[in-house]
């Protein structure tokens, strides 16, 4: 008995899970997640007149995950931006960003990703998805961290990811093109994209 209360510690100690009972039984019979809103952001960062990065982000984000806190590559993703939640810090930018120069939110109020694939790397792993924005639809990969602990708080089960991705927003077709006078760009055409998700896992069907 003493020897099987040792190996229970120590498995504790590895996994970082110092959950109830009830919590990490619904971890081995749920594999449903949802995204945060509260704590999740999609980040990005653009250069302007050729010298300094403006940086952004989109506040909602929704969306989907199963995953059954082990198998990686059988995960599956699918999340959604609210693009009319953009923040620039600065109102008039953020206007002008949701006008048909740009995102033309009324006619693409969203931007979507779907996941395709999953690898795990060293450091991390990636995710190879489809990325629908301004009704363009273009795999894109998501250069993802380690998934942190699953952790159990206020009676919720929660785990999450950073992950990263460059992309041209021409590609997307958003095409707006100002000229300096040297004959420089206005704004740059990549787009650096830090995507923050915190998971809340769904409750665990009871066992028939």
């Amino acid at each position: 008995m003493k020897k099987l209360g040792q190996m229970l510690a120590v498995s504790l100690l590895v996994s970082g899970l110092f959950l109830p009972v009830s919590a990490k039984e619904q971890i081995a019979t749920a594999s449903g997640w949802t995204i945060d809103p509260a704590h999740s952001s999609a980040r990005f960062s653009i250069k302007h007149m050729m010298i300094s990065n403006v940086n952004g982000s989109f506040g909602k984000v929704s969306g989907n995950v199963q995953y059954d806190g082990k198998n990686l590559p059988k995960a599956d993703v699918d999340a959604t931006i609210d693009v009319a939640s953009i923040d620039t810090n600065e109102p008039k930018r953020d206007e002008h960003l949701k006008s048909k120069d740009f995102f033309d939110v009324e006619k693409y109020p969203t931007i979507t990703f779907k996941s395709k694939k999953i690898t795990t790397t060293n450091d991390g792993f990636k995710i190879l998805g489809v990325l629908t924005m301004h009704g363009v639809s273009k795999d894109i990969t998501l250069d993802a961290e380690p998934m942190g602990p699953i952790v159990n708080a206020h009676g919720k089960t929660r785990t999450g990811t950073s992950a990263t991705a460059k992309i041209n927003r021409k590609d997307f077709g958003i095409s707006y093109h100002q000229t300096l006078d040297n004959g420089g760009a206005m704004v740059g055409d990549d787009v650096k994209i830090t995507l923050d998700v915190e998971l809340v896992q769904a409750e665990a069907k009871p066992q028939g």
